[in-house]
């Protein structure tokens, strides 16, 4: 910038006492006017043939403002020049307050002479503000002000700037910005002056980051709002940056916006690890440049930690900027301690945060590994924060928060942003364990109440699926069954309780432990329904009197029971939806069974349908939560239902797949229950019937008949035990029952004898005294049996026992 241009930009068009604006007169030593411009014309109206060599007391000074008017010729005198505001007489007769300059000036013949200039008393004061604003803006302003050149090299700069570059102001005058900033932070800087400057659009509160040449490692972050200069012809005299550090305002806003995006992100699901990843991908890269959560070991199983516990700890997640980082960090699910000189060590040891700027990673961080530590350091991390993972007074584990990238050091603001990461995360994952260990609790009693791996039976093969309608619990009331029967026979239990969850899920265990017990009474599908339906009412009468209002505890239940011998089938429902029956040619069978009421409705009977079903019949049975997903009404899910399964041969397993993908949603609303069962039928070969004479060689009879059919299979070495068991039963019969006596023998994996008779009396085992001559039968077919029992059915009473064969 040239002299001309300082002189105008001295003389601004807001100077009252520029030459363009000021008005101005001279006088002689005696205070007479010599010499009158134009602007003191138009100031004052008095023209300059009206006062020149006139006193200026005469022209211009009112009399009640003799004393001040004598107050500053006194001080002229005194300091050989003046500066105020005096009133003055205008030509029209009223007053007029103008600013005055006054200066003594000496001629060339050494007189003396008086120039003054004025102007509105207004105007000087206004002028005043401003150049009291101006002053403040480069002397005492806490935001940056440059004033630079149409070169973009500074003229002036205030204190807040020359406070970025460390030098004093006046130091300034010539640089560029450059010579104080990063490089491309100053070449964005002074792009966008040079925006400004040719186009005279204003920059208005543009932030951007910089960092400062005498310290690099210190991110600034800055508002920037410039505008161009011109004098009153236009020319263009530069550019006025206005500069302020808003550092800690953006870092605020950052930390706000950082805090409410991991509020949104942390904790999005109840589980451990989910909620761990969740917090190193909302940290990384937004605080840190890499992260590691690592947890107590009792915490990832659902347990609680012990207080003063400090390790094992497992990593649960872990992420970086720098994917060659991540092979200096332990893995996901590494199991290990850290050291107690460490940062994070300390952390566990004292239960609080640890802030390590300037990070010295010594040989104690990996004890057992000594290249570790080099490593470490080799992708540059130069700066570490630790925190605690802590819920309800627990630490569950810690947080390592690590900078290599960004040059500058963690600060306590960091800490504090690291803290609040933590504790949200804490909750979630405090919350998450909790969920861990009632879900492992809930599913650990779901899977004592339901049958695990269902054994191959001779009568079905069988398949099943369960899914429970809460994911997040893993129960539900649903129930299935397979359960073997006498005479290789077996039932197929499929059962619903009202509700889902752990009650729902206690009362199925109640339901499915009856059904077991009422199943090894070989009662009839319609008398176990009977006896469940009384049961029901007895719970709700005992929940009634427990917590003191009606509760609603109701369930359906579908039982069947099949017969490989004879391929009957009997089956009975309460309030269950019908089993889909299929032949062996893949059509559809329609069977009527009885609907009856559900479970607890009591006061109505149940009735069973008989059957006799092909060997390779499929048997689907299920519950409602599989025909209802969805939003299905019930005959629209048996229809689709009937024809997945009679869709082209495939496994049991594929076909529990197939109807799993037609019918059900990824999460079902309903517990779902659906068990497959494809019949077998036991070859005639396998079986031997007789039927004997109530006389006194029946009994001599069903052992020679047992003896030589036994010899046929090749049983020889069961003969002995096998006749006298017979023997004892067909002579019971023969005493105690009327009527013909039947005698079987099946042959499988056990040997069973079994002998019927029409009496329907019980026989017990009771244990003979000494000098007792009888009593001691059925004691004796006990000790030479496996298993022995009776049932009951129209026609009297069936006592079967079974022995185990040897499989070689």
């Amino acid at each position: 910038m040239n002299d001309t241009t300082l002189t105008t930009l001295s003389e601004s068009p807001e100077d009252p006492f520029s030459i363009h604006q000021s008005a101005s007169a001279v006088l002689d030593d005696r205070g007479r006017v010599v010499a009158w411009s134009e602007q003191a014309t138009r100031l004052l109206g008095h023209r300059a043939d009206e006062v020149l060599g006139r006193p200026i007391r005469e022209v211009l000074v009112d009399s009640r403002d003799e004393a001040l008017v004598a107050e500053a010729i006194a001080a002229c005198l005194r300091d050989h020049g003046w500066y105020g505001l005096l009133p003055v007489r205008h030509r029209a007769g009223h007053r007029v307050y103008v600013g005055f300059r006054a200066r003594r000036v000496q001629r060339l013949d050494s007189t003396t002479e008086w120039l003054l200039v004025g102007s509105l008393a207004e105007d000087v004061v206004q002028w005043e503000v401003d150049r009291a604003v101006l002053d403040g803006f480069f002397r005492r302003s806490p935001v940056g002000v440059a004033v630079l050149g149409p070169d973009l090299r500074l003229l002036r700069v205030n204190r807040a700037i020359a406070w970025f570059g460390g030098l004093p102001a006046e130091a300034y005058r010539g640089l560029r910005t450059t010579d104080f900033l990063l490089g491309p932070d100053a070449d964005l800087v002074e792009e966008r002056l040079r925006r400004v400057l040719e186009t005279g659009q204003p920059l208005i509160f543009a932030e951007q980051p910089c960092r400062l040449l005498r310290d690099p490692r210190k991110e600034l972050i800055v508002s920037i709002s410039a505008f161009r200069m011109q004098d009153p012809s236009g020319r263009v005299l530069g550019v006025t940056e206005i500069v302020e550090d808003v550092t800690d305002r953006h870092r605020a806003r950052r930390r706000l916006a950082l805090l409410n995006e991991a509020g949104a992100r942390i904790g999005s699901t109840l589980d451990v690890a989910r909620t761990a990843r969740e917090l190193a991908e909302a940290a990384v890269p937004a605080l840190a440049d890499a992260l590691s959560v690592d947890l107590l070991e009792p915490v990832t199983r659902g347990e609680e930690p012990a207080p003063d516990a400090v390790g094992p700890l497992r990593r649960m997640a872990v992420r970086s900027v720098r994917p060659e980082a991540l092979q200096v960090m332990y893995p996901v699910d590494h199991l290990f301690s850290f050291p107690e000189e460490t940062g994070p060590g300390e952390c566990l040891a004292q239960r609080r945060s640890v802030l390590q700027p300037v990070l010295e990673v010594g040989p104690g961080w990996f004890s057992a590994d000594r290249e570790r530590p080099e490593r470490m350091l080799a992708p540059g991390v130069h700066s570490l924060m630790v925190v605690p993972l802590a819920a309800r007074g627990v630490v569950l584990g810690l947080v390592c928060f690590w900078r290599s990238q960004r040059p500058e050091p963690f600060e306590e603001d960091d800490l504090t942003l690291a803290e609040e990461f933590a504790a949200r995360a804490a909750v979630c994952i405090d919350n998450a364990r909790r969920y861990t260990q009632q879900h492992q609790a809930a599913v650990a009693l779901q899977r004592s109440l339901l049958p695990g791996e269902v054994p191959d039976h001779p009568a079905v093969a069988t398949a099943r699926r369960y899914l429970p309608a809460r994911a997040s619990t893993g129960v539900g009331g649903d129930w299935f069954d397979v359960i073997p029967l006498s005479g290789l026979r077996v039932a197929l239990v499929v059962g619903d309780v009202v509700g889902h969850g752990m009650h729902a899920s206690a009362t199925m265990g109640r339901l499915r432990a009856a059904v077991h017990t009422l199943a090894h009474l070989d009662l009839a599908p319609d008398e176990v329904l009977a006896r469940l339906d009384d049961l029901v009412d007895h719970l709700a009468t005992e929940q009634q009197q427990a917590d003191g209002h009606a509760p609603i505890i109701g369930a359906t239940c579908l039982y069947a029971i099949y017969d490989p011998i004879s391929r009957h089938c009997a089956m009975a429902r309460a309030g269950h939806p019908p089993p889909a029956v299929l032949g062996p040619d893949g059509r559809v069978r329609p069977i009527d069974v009885p609907a009856g009421p559900p479970l607890g409705v009591g006061g109505l009977p149940f009735e069973s349908a008989d059957l006799e079903l092909d060997e390779g019949t499929l048997l689907a049975l299920y519950s409602d939560g599989l025909l209802l997903a969805d939003d299905r009404d019930i005959d629209e899910g048996l229809a689709l239902l009937r024809t997945v399964l009679a869709g082209p041969p495939r496994s049991l397993e594929e076909t529990c797949k197939a109807v799993e993908d037609a019918m059900l949603p990824d999460r079902p609303a309903d517990d779902v229950t659906l068990l497959l069962g494809r019949t077998r039928v036991l070859a005639a070969e396998k079986v031997a019937t007789w039927e004997l004479p109530t006389e006194p060689t029946a009994a001599g009879r069903a052992r020679a008949l047992v003896t030589d059919r036994l010899t046929e299979w090749g049983l020889e070495e069961v003969a002995f035990t096998t006749e006298l068991i017979v023997s004892e039963l067909v002579t019971n019969a023969y005493r105690y029952a009327g009527g013909p006596v039947l005698l079987r023998l099946i042959r499988d994996s056990h040997l069973i004898c079994e002998v019927s008779d029409a009496s329907s009396t019980s026989p017990h085992l009771r244990q003979a005294r000494t000098t007792d001559e009888g009593g001691r039968g059925l004691f004796l077919v006990a000790q030479l049996s496996a298993r022995w029992g009776t049932r009951y059915d129209r026609d009297g009473k069936t006592i079967w026992a079974e022995q185990p064969l040897s499989t070689s």
